[in-house]
């Protein structure tokens, strides 16, 4: 079906080697498919939004909207610290203190 189809692929672009593999065979050079990364758009909407399991495609969708950074997902190391950006976070996040228990006064 259609929704899981687009679910699926809007999730890879969370891979920082799957848009590396996109730019260096070209998909980003096709004006169509820079259309459909414009058209996926909609799963930044609430109602869409909480089907994801990897939120950090969301935000790659939208930097996908650049012209200049689907250029240079083409280089190696702009793919590679996009990765070690992607491992900081999750490596530290997890470890930010929590504020569940806080109470506003």
């Amino acid at each position: 079906e259609r929704f899981e189809a687009e679910l699926e692929f809007v999730q890879a672009l969370a891979n920082p080697e799957y848009l590396h593999y996109l730019a260096q065979n070209r998909y980003f050079d096709d004006n169509a498919f820079v259309a459909y990364l414009e058209y996926l758009q909609y799963w930044r909407e609430p109602s869409y939004c909480h089907y994801l399991f990897f939120p950090q495609c969301l935000r790659m969708l939208e930097l996908l909207q650049s012209a200049a950074f689907r250029a240079a997902l083409k280089r190696a190391d702009f793919k590679d610290a996009i990765f070690r950006q992607q491992h900081w976070h999750w490596k530290y996040r997890a470890s930010w203190p929590s504020f569940d228990n806080v109470t506003s006064t």
